[in-house]
């Protein structure tokens, strides 16, 4: 089972930007999306951002994060990452990564509901 760690979260001030990095412990290459997601206390887990890992890299964003997120894949280094721009108080959460076999909207879920064990991202006023 595929397992993914996730890395780069700090605390930011607002309009600030992070790079998060996911590293897949298999190839990322076998699987039909990677994606990101985040949560908040008190919130559900949402999906923010996708890209699909054939050829096309489509990729689809969450309104909440759409022109100020860029999700990118390194299919050779087995990693994932999230450009995140002017960034917001409403942006602090976890943040989680998932490959998964298939995606809908901005959503990929992760094959076997494994989950790793997030990054903290903080972004002050």
């Amino acid at each position: 089972q595929v397992q993914m760690t996730e890395s780069g979260g700090d605390s930011v001030e607002a309009g600030g930007s992070l790079t998060l990095s996911c590293l897949s412990s298999g190839s990322i290459a076998s699987a039909f999306c990677v994606g990101w997601f985040r949560q908040s206390p008190g919130n559900k887990r949402e999906g923010i951002a996708v890209i699909y890992v054939d050829g096309s890299q489509l990729k689809y964003y969450d309104d909440s994060v759409e022109g100020r997120f860029t999700i990118s894949l390194d299919t050779a280094a087995n990693t994932a990452y999230l450009h995140m721009n002017n960034l917001k108080p409403e942006d602090s959460a976890t943040y989680y990564c998932a490959a998964g076999m298939y995606a809908y909207g901005s959503t990929c879920p992760p094959s076997g509901d494994s989950w790793g064990q997030g990054t903290q991202v903080t972004v002050s006023s």
